[in-house]
């Protein structure tokens, strides 16, 4: 039986436009709205099968503030069963603080006799480009990692990860207990119905107080890439365009003469 632990994070959706804090320390997701990140809702859909083929239970857990109760619904509204919110302003906290809270929760999870055999995370963080927690978290536990997988499962007390390398396919075996941080593009996640969000509603989650005051980031601050140059060429208008346009073709290879 394996237990995975999921760890997800509230962050700003970046599906428009990206503006960051006056501090230059976060993304400032006041218009845009919250979501979790494509590789983190991967690792859930990865935690969900693999509870349901190991006859265990999968728990998902965050840092954040009560806000971030949310991202914890919607993890429990498509499998998860149970939820740990460590209650903290996630700003505060650098990757080092992150992965002491997450080894604090797998910690006390097992003395209190449900063991986290396999901890799965996003690649890295959506908002901050931080991309060490689950090393760290492997380093503070004393645990095998493989970074970077797309598909993960589980048997005979080992786990088995796919992923691509830059040779080509990659397969990665690792005994348990592991750490694993997924990308997005292995499995299809799945979206909540409504009697899925309505049985999330019910679960209790678990609220506890950070093991220890952060240290904080180390960055000096975000920042964003200048936009691509475009360019716009009008070729001409109604019927007198046309010989423009197939020349365009011909010259894109679409058309052969």
């Amino acid at each position: 039986m394996t237990n995975p632990l999921v760890c997800v994070k509230r962050v700003v959706d970046s599906s428009s436009e990206v503006v960051l804090t006056e501090d230059g320390q976060g993304v400032d997701g006041r218009f845009a709205g919250f979501t979790m990140s494509a590789h983190e809702e991967c690792a859930v859909e990865i935690a969900v099968q693999v509870a349901a083929a190991e006859g265990g239970t999968a728990t998902v857990m965050t840092l954040g503030d009560a806000d971030a109760v949310e991202q914890l619904r919607a993890a429990l509204a498509v499998g998860c069963t149970a939820a740990t919110h460590v209650v903290a302003e996630s700003q505060t906290y650098g990757p080092a603080d992150v992965a002491r809270e997450i080894a604090a929760v797998v910690r006390d999870h097992e003395a209190a006799g449900t063991p986290h055999q396999l901890v799965l995370l996003g690649n890295d963080a959506a908002d901050s480009g931080d991309f060490q927690v689950g090393i760290r978290l492997a380093y503070e536990l004393g645990w095998p990692v493989v970074n970077g997988v797309s598909s993960v499962s589980v048997s005979g007390g080992e786990v088995t990860a796919n992923g691509s390398g830059p040779d080509g396919h990659e397969t990665f075996r690792l005994p348990l207990p592991a750490v694993v941080t997924v990308l997005e593009g292995g499995v299809e996640p799945r979206y909540p119905s409504v009697p899925g969000r309505m049985k999330a509603k019910k679960v209790p989650i678990e609220e506890r107080q950070p093991a220890a005051a952060p240290v904080g980031p180390s960055r000096v601050r975000l920042v964003l890439p200048p936009p691509s140059p475009s360019t716009v060429q009008v070729l001409g208008e109604g019927a007198a365009a046309a010989p423009a346009v197939v020349d365009l073709f011909e010259q894109l290879g679409v058309l052969a003469r």
